[in-house]
């Protein structure tokens, strides 16, 4: 049986995650101050961990990349590892979306979120998630 989390749940973006990170980026303020405020269970995928690890350590440095890692070990999110389900729904989703170019970890972050009946996603990266249609809801709540 799949998960299904009854709780208040959110799917966090890679934008997210160094917005968090980055004082100086632009949805800092916003990023820290939903995630604190945030009730419910944050899940990233798999999927997003090496794009942020990527970010971090590229644009802040080693200590940045650690401390999202030591963030992800101290489980204050949850990680979901995507399935062979999931990567075929990322194939028909990067087919449907070709000419968005949406990529894979936008691509994973939707069939995740589908598999998990889950409509929130905290996320920076409004052109992408305002065109997918998914197929659990009418439209994701995007956040903050």
């Amino acid at each position: 049986m799949e998960k299904s989390y009854k709780i208040d749940s959110a799917v966090i973006d890679t934008g997210i995650v160094y917005a968090i990170a980055d004082k100086k980026d632009s949805w800092h303020k916003q990023a820290v101050g939903f995630v604190s405020a945030f009730k419910g269970r944050l899940i990233i995928p798999s999927s997003v961990i090496p794009e942020a690890c990527y970010l971090l350590n590229t644009y802040l440095g080693p200590a940045s990349e650690i401390g999202f890692i030591n963030s992800l070990i101290n489980r204050e999110l949850a990680v979901e590892h995507f399935n062979a389900d999931d990567m075929s729904r990322c194939v028909e989703l990067l087919n449907k979306y070709s000419d968005s170019n949406i990529g894979f970890v936008d691509a994973s972050m939707v069939a995740i979120c589908e598999r998990l009946n889950i409509s929130k996603i905290l996320t920076t990266d409004r052109r992408h998630f305002t065109v997918i249609k998914p197929g659990h809801c009418e439209a994701f709540t995007l956040l903050p």
